[in-house]
């Protein structure tokens, strides 16, 4: 590892400690990899790429030391809320959608079937007779 890349860790580790400390000098104080980021001196995607290992250290400080869940977890667990509510609902309207086709199925089967003075053929009590106009 060269001297910057120590270096940077070396400020994001110092920068974790004074977030956690509720001691920022450089963000907002916000318990976000933004904030560690700003704290540090260090560019967002550095923070990510080269040092994601820092980062997850320090949300996991963050959930061991303040008890709190990290804000980007936050957001995630509430998308996986939101998005497993849309796939139920999805679901449902699937179903629905199956429901609808198999009844339109045997309908058209019936009707298929159905000789030319079918009109006096008794219905099945599960079928709704479809009424020709003009007839």
């Amino acid at each position: 590892m060269n001297e910057q890349h120590d270096d940077e860790r070396t400020r994001i580790r110092v920068a974790i400690d004074r977030l956690l400390a509720g001691q920022p000098t450089s963000s907002n104080g916000s318990l976000t990899a933004v904030a560690l980021a700003a704290e540090a001196g260090v560019h967002r995607m550095a923070l990510q790429k080269r040092h994601a290992d820092l980062k997850e250290e320090f949300y996991a400080r963050v959930r061991s030391e303040t008890h709190q869940i990290p804000e980007v977890e936050r957001r995630l667990r509430k998308e996986v809320v939101r998005l497993k509510e849309a796939l139920k609902e999805s679901r449902a309207a699937e179903s629905e959608s199956r429901h609808r086709a198999e009844q339109m199925a045997l309908a058209a089967a019936v009707l298929i079937l159905q000789e030319p003075d079918g009109e006096n053929q008794p219905v099945p009590d599960n079928v709704i007779p479809l009424r020709l106009s003009g007839h």
